[in-house]
């Protein structure tokens, strides 16, 4: 028999090859799913871990979709090391995307490129707006910030409804909920012909560089962080709980709204009901499996964008729900909650009596 025991102090090997268990347990619960399913396993892993990564245009697909996940990422990661509990920052990329849309909707055919970096920085300003309602509630009222900012995701939601089905709706669209379709001069510059990855993988990855310098070279950060771990010895120090609350929240708005503007000015290329496609809650899991910190980050941004394609390819080749997504990102969630627990305990062989 086995029983769980307390471990001296907390294995730093288990805490780096916890993610990696995860993974692994992910994928042989994957297996018997696809063959409960009556899908073949190795076409279902197939899907999701080879077809994403098998050509160029793959590779672009998976940086495209990685590019929000990591900045969305890296700003919960700031956030929650600060104690601080941003979980909507759907909501917040929402709005962003809405800030962006609107920017986007005023370009006319005299207008030059210089509106692209207008486009983004308004989607930035828009994330930070959504997030500075949540900060402002937990500031004066002391309103729990993770009831309020996941409440609001609802609000954003039903707002970018109200703007595509009434005051934005596309006269000539046929009816369809729906903006105008963007016009090309607002588009971000695209890295590859025949490819849609565009410079916003450049910006998600000196986002990773500046938010490690943030997190670990400066003294905001450190005061975050002190204040996340030990809240008396930050204000004995004198660091303030305020400015990590609000610091906090601002960055991961603005880097969640900066997501909702990439994708905008990106792919999407005009506003529907159907901008919101799980991006910031996608994004809690890929702070935690990259450890809340901005290299890990990176690699899990691309694990979980693995499965959101290979979801997608599930869907139309193997004939699976949409929900299979969903299932994979929680499987991954879970196996990770459970195998953190070896980082703090071990498993230990008993005999029978002594399990007693």
């Amino acid at each position: 028999m086995f029983r769980l025991e307390p471990r001296p102090q907390p294995s730093r090997w288990m805490s780096l090859l916890s993610p990696l268990v995860a993974l692994l347990c992910t994928v042989v619960i994957g297996v018997v799913l696809f063959a409960t399913l009556g899908k073949d396993p190795v076409q279902g892993l197939r899907m999701f871990f080879w077809e994403p990564v098998r050509s160029a245009y793959a590779w672009g697909e998976l940086g495209l979709k990685a590019t929000p996940l990591i900045l969305i990422g890296l700003g919960l990661a700031v956030a929650f090391r600060a104690n601080v509990w941003n979980i909507g920052a759907e909501g917040q990329y929402i709005v962003g995307a809405l800030a962006a849309g609107w920017v986007a909707m005023q370009a006319g055919p005299e207008t030059g490129r210089w509106i692209v970096p207008l486009i983004l920085l308004a989607g930035v300003v828009g994330g930070m707006a959504w997030a500075g309602v949540t900060a402002l509630l937990r500031d004066r009222f002391h309103a729990n910030e993770i009831l309020v900012s996941l409440m609001l995701v609802y609000v954003a939601e039903l707002l970018l409804q109200y703007l595509v089905y009434g005051p934005w709706k596309d006269p000539a669209g046929y009816n369809f909920p729906q903006t105008i379709t963007f016009l090309p001069v607002t588009q971000v510059p695209k890295l590859f012909s025949g490819t849609r990855l565009h410079i916003g993988v450049w910006i998600a990855l000196a986002s990773v560089v500046g938010v490690w310098w943030l997190m670990f070279r400066s003294m905001a950060g450190f005061a975050w962080q002190v204040g996340g771990l030990a809240p008396a010895a930050a204000r004995y120090a004198g660091f303030s709980s305020r400015g990590a609350l609000w610091g906090t929240l601002m960055l991961s708005g603005g880097l969640a709204g900066l997501a909702g503007g990439l994708e905008t000015a990106g792919p999407l290329g005009q506003l529907t009901p159907y901008v919101p496609v799980g991006y910031g809650f996608a994004a809690i899991i890929v702070a935690f499996v990259g450890r809340l910190h901005p290299v890990g980050i990176v690699f899990s941004g691309l694990l979980m964008s693995m499965f959101y394609i290979g979801g997608e390819l599930a869907q139309s080749r193997l004939g699976l729900p949409k929900a299979i997504t969903g299932v994979f990102q929680g499987l991954l969630l879970f196996t990770l909650l459970a195998a953190d627990t070896l980082i703090h305990y071990r498993l230990r062989r008993v005999a029978p009596k002594e399990a007693r």
